[in-house]
């Protein structure tokens, strides 16, 4: 069989060339940011502070997980400024993978410093430290409610996988710090020192099990894996499945960006069907079901 390669592409068939701007963030999103880390910046500080008055390594512990925060806010939102960069001569595809590279450098921190406090920690069991829990209580208080108010600023009508992990994190950290409160009242009742670093290993349990997830997922990512919630069998079967569609071949799916997935593909194709036409319904299957929208299809045409 003789293939004759066509360089018509899925974008051209709909009547445009490719598309693969990034979606521009809004002031309302960079607003959010601003918000999140002056709040959180703030609450750091206040938690550090508190947490070394009252001895509470439960409390530090909280207070550099927030830190952590602050920073991945900071870097998320660096990372989405430099996404929204138009592209150039020498980057074509702009600079949007440093979303990417922001989140697997979030996770390394936050991984590193959860050592540093399960570390600690687990020091404490042998030297037990008085704890004042009042002082627990009020200050994690706050942290549920600063916490609970960050997480609402991205929680509307935000799809980038930046913005709504920065929404889940925070939400997270609400709860985890509504821990602290709970490590607080029964050191309060119970005079029982220990507690603290009990808690203080929880919660950092609680933070590797989500950051394990974000950074086999980033490192995904920088190594061009298909992105998560894609299955590839099944766009290989759509594909397949289209009229005319014979062979699909060379199929490549990845992450742009962490919000951004590209796909190629080489197509053979009846020559008695429309190619563009075949092409149009490449792009909506393609966009409609499994949300890619930047394409290269490479038809190719039996011939004699």
């Amino acid at each position: 069989m003789h293939r004759i390669a066509t360089g018509i592409t899925a974008a051209d068939a709909c009547g445009h060339g490719h598309h693969h701007g990034h979606a521009p963030a809004t002031h309302g999103i960079d607003r959010a940011m601003a918000i999140g880390v002056v709040l959180n910046v703030g609450f750091v500080i206040v938690e550090a502070v508190f947490g070394a008055i009252s001895g509470s390594l439960a409390l530090i512990a909280d207070a550099g997980h927030n830190a952590s925060d602050v920073l991945g806010l900071l870097l998320a939102w660096g990372a989405d400024y430099l996404a929204r960069r138009p592209p150039t001569r020498k980057y074509t595809w702009g600079l949007r993978r440093t979303t990417i590279y922001a989140a697997f450098l979030n996770a390394v921190l936050l991984l590193v410093a959860c050592g540093g406090i399960l570390w600690e920690a687990w020091h404490r069991f042998s030297q037990p430290q008085q704890v004042a829990g009042p002082t627990m209580i009020i200050v994690a208080l706050v942290g549920v409610v600063i916490n609970t108010l960050t997480a609402l600023l991205f929680i509307k009508g935000h799809h980038d996988a930046n913005i709504r992990g920065a929404f889940l994190h925070m939400a997270a950290d609400a709860g985890i710090s509504l821990g602290v409160v709970v490590a607080g009242i029964a050191i309060l009742f119970t005079g029982l020192a220990w507690i603290d670093p009990v808690v203080s290993i929880v919660i950092t349990l609680v933070i590797v099990v989500g950051t394990w997830g974000l950074f086999t997922e980033s490192v995904d990512l920088a190594l061009d894996a298909v992105p998560r919630g894609v299955d590839i069998d099944a766009v290989q079967t759509a594909l397949s499945g289209l009229p005319g569609v014979t062979e699909v071949h060379d199929l490549h799916v990845w992450g742009t960006s962490t919000s951004e997935t590209s796909l190629t593909a080489h197509l053979v194709v009846s020559d008695d069907v429309d190619h563009r036409m075949v092409l149009a319904a490449v792009e909506q299957v393609l966009h409609e079901r499994f949300r890619i929208v930047h394409t290269t299809v490479q038809i190719e045409g039996h011939g004699g």
